[in-house]
């Protein structure tokens, strides 16, 4: 009778089924890159240049320092993400040397590409830093590898993180630069039907099927109460997410210590970008500071819910949220917010951040979900 063969040990089951962390947050960032290389979208058509004469073109004539430092360090994550999850998926030393080609070989596809789009140009530098900072991105994960110092990280998820959790984790390290944008309510994210509306008649103005559309929904500024409800909602998505992702009680009372510390600053700060610094608490208005606290009330409460319960809870608030969300009209301070962006500098990075904020609930939703559908294992 053959041998039985040993059974793996239970620590190399754990990482097997949890996956790596870099997976999704490199899917994630790839979409921004994508999002700030090819924004506007529009316009497209045959320049008659080849999308590979930029490399053959003179050096640019200007190169700011902004330019040299956003192509530089907007690669660099993108290297450290790719090396690491090449890593993880057991690549060995070839992780490197990929996670360093494959940015490279992305920009260069984008750089390309924007040869077809009349309001962008394409430019050697900006392919060689975006190359440069890849491979200064590839030789930090490499060097963080060799240390292990990414190996107390695996061991610190094996504790924390339920099974399924690696596109919850990615979606809350991203949360603030969704929270960046103004928005109906402070802390909103998600408010984008109006402009697609606006856009869906535009687009089907003078067509057989502009009657198909219902006409444009009248937007309501909500009420006082209306407002602290939407501010508890848009607090609690990402707390009943983070709820349903960690393993432990004391845990997830942690978590919403640290999001209470980072909602309070997000707030500051948007508000400070849009008023100006000396008007950095105007945001802290009594509905504000009611619908807070009142998230800070139900969180308590939530404590107590497992982890598929958490999940459920945050679907029901993320679509109550965004239904209501969606009603309202855009902030009034939105053109003033606006205004030094108008820098064509700051142009794509602009849309990268409001096209983040319409879809990190979408997104945090289906996070949820997958929370909801996942084998609930409370204990590491």
């Amino acid at each position: 009778m053959g041998r039985r063969p040993a059974r793996p040990h239970a620590s190399v089951e754990r990482r097997v089924r949890h996956g790596s962390l870099a997976w999704p947050l490199l899917g994630g960032y790839t979409l921004l890159v994508l999002y700030a290389s090819l924004y506007p979208f529009e316009g497209w058509r045959d320049q008659g240049v080849a999308p590979w004469a930029f490399l053959l073109a003179p050096w640019p004539r200007y190169l700011t320092r902004f330019d040299v430092l956003s192509n530089l360090a907007g690669y660099v994550p993108l290297g450290l993400l790719a090396t690491v999850a090449l890593a993880r998926s057991g690549m060995g030393r070839a992780a490197g040397w990929l996670g360093w080609l494959a940015p490279a070989l992305l920009s260069l596809l984008l750089e390309g590409l924007q040869s077809y789009l009349p309001r962008r140009v394409p430019s050697q530098a900006d392919w060689l830093l975006n190359t440069a900072g890849a491979g200064l991105g590839a030789l930090l994960a490499w060097a963080l590898l060799r240390g292990r110092l990414l190996g107390s990280w695996m061991q610190f998820r094996q504790a924390w993180q339920q099974p399924g959790a690696q596109p919850a984790w990615a979606l809350l390290l991203l949360w603030p630069a969704a929270v960046l944008v103004p928005a109906p309510v402070p802390l909103g994210v998600g408010h984008g039907w109006p402009a697609l509306e606006a856009a869906l008649h535009e687009a089907l103005a003078a067509t057989p099927w502009q009657h198909w559309l219902p006409p444009p929904s009248a937007a309501v500024p909500p009420s006082p109460l209306g407002e602290a409800a939407l501010v508890a909602l848009a607090v609690l998505l990402p707390l009943l997410l983070g709820y349903a992702s960690l393993r432990q009680r004391w845990q997830r009372a942690l978590w919403a210590l640290l999001l209470a510390v980072l909602a309070l600053a997000l707030g500051t700060m948007t508000s400070a970008l849009a008023l100006g610094p000396i008007h950095a608490a105007a945001w802290l208005t009594p509905a504000v500071q009611a619908g807070l606290v009142a998230a800070a009330g139900m969180g308590v409460l939530a404590l107590a819910l497992g982890a598929r319960a958490a999940a459920v809870a945050a679907l029901l608030v993320g679509a109550v949220m965004l239904t209501l969300l969606n009603r309202a009209p855009p902030p009034p301070y939105l053109a003033e917010w606006m205004r030094p962006w108008d820098d064509v500098r700051f142009l794509h990075l602009h849309g990268v951040l409001r096209g983040w904020n319409v879809a990190w609930p979408l997104l945090a939703m289906g996070a949820a979900l997958r929370l909801a559908l996942a084998p609930y294992n409370p204990r590491p």
